[in-house]
């Protein structure tokens, strides 16, 4: 029945569109960090309005726009630099640290504050794919009727979808081409694919008959790259190809059915060599009992014809009047016959076959609790299993104690057959929930990337500041179990992002260590 129902469920899995459009909670999740960029006059107490671009952050206190949306600052000195986040309530000061208008990109410092920084996908772009452009075109602020106040107060971006028609780039730097709607405002913002990933910086437009664009050009990741690079920061990028998640789940449950049928191919095949294994000891069995029994019958015979001798000499010599030889030998024939009857009785019987079958060990299945997790592993990705949106397929060290620590300072707590543990980094604007199986070597990370304010919730449930430390403690237990419910409570059921890790016995170099669970 449970083999029905996994059935049932791939199917469903394998007829749902599996090359679905952009998941949005990670279009939701790329918006985070995008930004309005505004230029603002000042004149004495007096402050004007110049004009607005968009942006995104590329390190947590820098964001990458275009350069055509600063230019002006560089020319005007009373002109000063605003970042508008797209959440929260806060606005911030900006000035310009690197400027390449060759490929229309800038890089702007904050001068205070930090926001979700953003992922790039830094391999092929495909003919075709689905791409989404996060900005703030001012087509819509006009349409809405927004005031000075409102455009310098965080607000929502607008998002708008396309597809890339590959081959075309600008003359003067790499781009991607795409058909995704633009409008002035939205230089500087992300392309982004289906997993949010930044593809490219939309820079600008074709123009038909006076109007918006109806074709636009990205700044490609091999000029941003390389722009970022000059200007000394390390951005956040993936090779790994956008899937959803319900392509990622039809492909384990695919996965998962092949090998349970491998597995009942295997037990089906050593059930069939232990039947013939059983057959050959019990045919051997056989026939070593009826030459057992062939041999005591023959024994017993030889012995009875002997006993018959030596009693039949007694009685002659006792008629001969040789009663000293004739005890002898009547004794000997007595003992004759008793061993010949008792060689007779004790023969093996059949039913002692049973008893002689021995089969060889079967060392091909061992416990599920036959290999020691305690100590050092090596946990590598599954990728054919995992969702990557943000992370790098990266091996991972995972040091495993009895009682569910790992790394010697996060505790882990039981639930049903693993052991489970949830983590808000310091530094990262993700919540993470990572369950280990001992029965299996199996880690599975599974990441939410919620918006701004659910990241505060989501903080505030520390208002202890961070769970650490290890050991069996009630109160240690009850907070991690705690933290874990309340955050179940906050996020969706479905994650950004989801990695499955298979571990085994090992320890990874230090320059190969990876991010702890």
């Amino acid at each position: 029945m449970v083999a029905l129902f996994r059935r049932l469920a791939l199917i469903l899995a394998l007829i749902a569109p599996l090359s679905a459009r952009a998941e949005q909670q990670d279009i939701a999740a790329a918006a985070r960090g995008v930004v309005r960029v505004v230029l603002v006059a000042t004149n004495g107490s007096d402050a004007y309005f110049v004009g607005h671009g968009s942006g995104f952050a590329v390190a947590p206190d820098k964001i990458l726009t275009n350069a055509h949306v600063v230019e002006l600052t560089r020319q005007e000195k009373d002109l000063v630099i605003g970042v508008i986040p797209s959440q929260g309530t806060k606005t911030y000061g900006g000035r310009i640290v690197a400027y390449s208008p060759g490929n229309d990109l800038a890089l702007i410092q904050l001068e205070e504050g930090s926001l979700p920084v953003s992922t790039f996908y830094a391999g092929a772009v495909s003919d075709g794919q689905h791409v989404t452009a996060i900005g703030y075109p001012g087509t819509v602020d006009r349409a809405q009727g927004l005031g000075l106040k409102q455009l310098v107060e965080p607000l929502g971006t607008v998002k708008t979808s396309g597809n890339v028609s590959s081959g075309r780039a600008s003359q003067s730097f790499d781009t991607v081409l795409h058909t995704a709607p633009l409008a002035a405002g939205n230089s500087g913002g992300p392309l982004v694919d289906d997993c949010g990933r930044v593809l490219g910086v939309n820079s600008f437009g074709s123009v038909s008959d006076g109007n918006d664009a109806e074709f636009g050009f990205a700044v490609s990741w091999r000029e941003i790259a390389s722009f970022l690079r000059q200007a000394g920061v390390s951005s956040l990028h993936t090779v790994v190809p956008c899937r959803s998640m319900a392509e990622a789940d039809a492909a384990e449950a695919s996965l998962t059915q092949r090998e349970e049928a491998q597995s009942e191919q295997s037990e089906r095949a050593r059930a069939d060599a232990r039947e013939a294994a059983m057959n050959k000891a019990r045919d051997t069995a056989e026939r070593d009992v009826i030459s057992a029994r062939e041999n005591a019958m023959a024994g017993a015979a030889v012995l009875l014809a002997l006993a018959v001798l030596g009693l039949g000499a007694g009685g002659l010599f006792y008629s001969q009047g040789r009663e000293k030889r004739a005890t002898w030998w009547l004794a000997g024939g007595g003992i004759l016959l008793f061993g010949a009857i008792g060689l007779f009785f004790l023969k093996p019987s059949f039913s002692s076959i049973d008893e002689r079958i021995k089969l060889p060990e079967d060392k091909s299945v061992t416990g599920n609790n036959a290999y020691a997790w305690a100590g050092d592993n090596i946990c590598r990705v599954d990728v054919n299993r995992s969702r990557l949106t943000i992370s790098e397929p990266n091996d991972i060290g995972f040091h495993w104690a009895d009682g569910g620590c790992v790394d010697g300072n996060s505790q882990y707590v039981t639930s049903g057959t693993g052991w489970q543990r949830a983590n808000i980094p310091d530094d990262r604007n993700f919540v993470t929930v990572s369950r280990f199986d001992p029965a299996t070597g199996t880690l599975r990370v599974q990441r939410w990337l919620p918006d701004l304010d659910t990241m505060a919730k989501a903080r505030a449930l520390l208002k202890n500041g961070p769970i650490r430390g290890c050991g069996s403690d009630s109160a240690l237990l009850g907070k991690i179990a705690s933290l874990q419910n309340d955050l179940s409570a906050l996020l969706p059921a479905q994650p950004n992002e989801r990695i499955v890790y298979h571990c085994q016995k090992g320890r990874l170099a230090p320059l190969d260590a990876g991010n702890n669970p």
